[in-house]
């Protein structure tokens, strides 16, 4: 395994070894499948600012989640992906394409590196709720929030549904042609600052906009979440 190899798997990852330029090219492959392999409607993509550090907040339900919404986001963006992708026969991809590795045991170097990006006015994106599940946002972890807080950069929130109907596996891949949708909220302002209470309430605010959010677009286009007791 090369030096760089190395340095990008879970707990080693560092800022340098992330190909800024990446995200140029990995976005449009993104956008591809979903306008081209899947049929995607996207709502509300002017709610991500057009410049400046942002972090974007979806929900994860389903395997394509992560390359979906990096399609679909109107600019360049690193999202936070599990480590084992990495290891796989095709993670020299996921490095070209400039994503962040995170060792989902122990998550700190990845928000280190995530925090370097940001502060770099540059697009993280990060799943609140940590691993595929029933997308509900009912339990979510801190890291987003402490982004925000630690770097004072707004919160996109996103609703991705039809990844996973109900009665399918977390690895279950939508055949193409099938009808997706992404919907992003107005950015959640959170301000710098400091300490577990100024996390909390930050978590508690993109919590809420992106259960309000997905509330909305569930009514909107009618599709289900999925049952989260199916074997992967």
């Amino acid at each position: 395994m090369s030096d760089r190899r190395a340095r990008r798997s879970g707990a080693l990852v560092t800022p340098e070894v992330i190909r800024r330029g990446g995200p140029l090219w990995s976005r449009h492959v993104g956008r591809a499948l979903a306008h081209g392999w899947w049929s995607t409607d996207v709502v509300g993509a002017e709610h991500v600012p057009a410049a400046g550090r942002v972090l974007v907040a979806p929900n994860h339900t389903g395997a394509i989640d992560g390359p979906l919404v990096h399609g679909t986001i109107p600019r360049p963006s690193h999202f936070l992906v599990k480590q084992e992708f990495f290891s796989s026969r095709l993670g020299f991809l996921m490095d070209w394409a400039g994503q962040i590795p995170v060792d989902r045991a122990g998550g700190g170097p990845a928000l280190a590196v995530a925090r370097e990006l940001l502060e770099e006015d540059r697009c993280v994106g990060v799943f609140p709720e940590g691993t595929r599940g029933r997308g509900d946002v009912a339990a979510a972890r801190a890291g987003t929030a402490w982004l925000a807080v630690a770097t004072g950069a707004p919160v996109v929130p996103c609703a991705v549904l039809g990844t996973r109907p109900p009665g399918r596996s977390r690895g279950w891949v939508p055949p193409p042609r099938t009808r997706l949708h992404v919907a992003f909220g107005e950015p959640v302002e959170i301000g710098r600052g400091s300490g577990r209470r100024a996390v909390a309430v930050a978590m508690a605010q993109v919590q809420r906009a992106m259960v309000a959010l997905l509330a909305d677009a569930r009514e909107r286009t009618g599709i289900a979440l999925p049952d989260d007791d199916v074997a992967p």
